[in-house]
């Protein structure tokens, strides 16, 4: 006999903070991805809800993935998380039979969550799978160029060093950001720390370089090896700012560039060009010389050290407000250098490494449709 399950009160449900749990997430584990930890959110919401109803169900992930979207600047690798959950609920929810015998829709519902939790940990499992497709790429006495934070990367370059016999016979390149290299070359800081200092670990060389060097660094390198926040329907990918241009570089070269992902990061985006990506960004700014504007923001300056805060009038309020409710629409913007992206398209990429084999960028619209049709 069915067991009965019975949802949690109304004030449970209101005191959940989806953001807060999905922040919870990555600051517990640095290993997390933010698709998987955005479908943990959800799971996690599911379980702290008192829907009765597949209506109610729908429309609480739909909002709340809203919600999760608007709260980040890059919610790219995000939604990739969060609309494939959904949409795995919606063919759940269409399969003959789907409230059981009795049409409990308790019944569903511990489905739900159980089938969840399974693909949460499959999909946590697919990184060990791409790093053990990905190191038979490596071959002794080559070097390999890379960018970005990628943990899949990451997890495929140190594969392949523990894989070889004698121990690792490759070199690394590593493409840093201007402020992150140019200090002390060969000293890293921000997002690839981590990476780096686990390949040196392991007895691997890596070199620093900022993005300035690739052109210097391309006769050195056999490969590129580099990670994607999201890959879209044409088999392009979205991912850290530079790597087009190392796409770019690497296809000048004749040098071939690999993509490592997982198949949870393909997303129903079809962008032509760097003008198409959903994300805002403002990283170019034309600023003309203004006196006026420059004695402003000393003031401004002044006015912190003094612990003072300069206030805006009426109209500049609403002007943030009006910004502020569009940001809630389509996130916020990105500004920073560090989250900015870039589109890489497909007749740059050699190929890309998931979990489900090797697949050329023509080849991600077919595994589109397996996940979602």
């Amino acid at each position: 006999m069915m067991a009965d399950i019975t949802p949690p009160t109304s004030h449970a449900t209101e005191a959940f903070d989806i953001v807060s749990k999905y922040h919870s997430l990555l600051s517990a584990d640095a290993d997390l991805t933010p698709p998987i930890a955005a479908i943990e959110s959800l799971i996690a919401l599911l379980t702290a809800s008192p829907v009765t109803t597949i209506s109610e169900t729908l429309d609480l992930l739909s909002h709340s993935s809203a919600t999760l979207r608007s709260s980040v600047p890059n919610w790219i690798a995000l939604s990739a998380g969060t609309d494939l959950f959904q949409r795995y609920l919606v063919q759940t929810l269409n399969r003959p039979g789907a409230l059981g015998s009795g049409g409990d829709f308790g019944y569903l519902r511990q489905h739900l969550l159980s089938n969840g939790r399974l693909f949460v940990q499959r999909a946590k499992k697919a990184r060990a799978k791409i790093a053990d497709e990905g190191r038979l790429f490596i071959h002794e006495g080559s070097t390999i160029l890379t960018n970005g934070g990628s943990r899949v990367v990451s997890a495929l370059l140190l594969r392949a060093a523990e894989s070889q016999p004698s121990g690792p016979r490759f070199r690394v390149i590593y493409v840093l950001p201007l402020s992150s290299s140019s200090k002390t070359l060969g000293k890293a800081e921000g997002e690839g720390q981590p990476t780096i200092t686990l390949l040196r670990s392991h007895s691997v060389p890596v070199a620093c370089i900022p993005y300035s060097a690739l052109a210097t660094a391309l006769p050195l390198i056999d490969l590129v090896v580099v990670g994607a926040e999201g890959v879209v329907e044409n088999g392009g990918i979205i991912s850290r700012l530079g790597t087009h241009q190392i796409g770019l570089l690497a296809r000048s070269a004749g040098k071939p560039m690999y993509v490592a992902a997982e198949s949870y990061k393909f997303v129903r985006l079809y962008p032509l060009g760097m003008s198409d990506l959903p994300v805002r960004q403002n990283i170019i700014k034309f600023e003309p010389v203004d006196e006026d504007k420059e004695e402003e923001e000393e003031e401004e300056v002044r006015a912190v050290m003094d612990g003072k805060e300069k206030t805006d009038g009426a109209e500049n309020d609403e002007t943030d407000a009006d910004a502020m409710a569009k940001r809630r629409q389509q996130g916020k913007e990105i500004t920073s250098l560090e989250d900015a992206v870039d589109f890489t398209p497909p007749n740059l990429i050699s190929a890309l490494i998931t979990e489900n084999g090797v697949l050329t960028p023509s080849a991600v619209s077919e595994e589109l449709i397996k996940l979602w049709f």
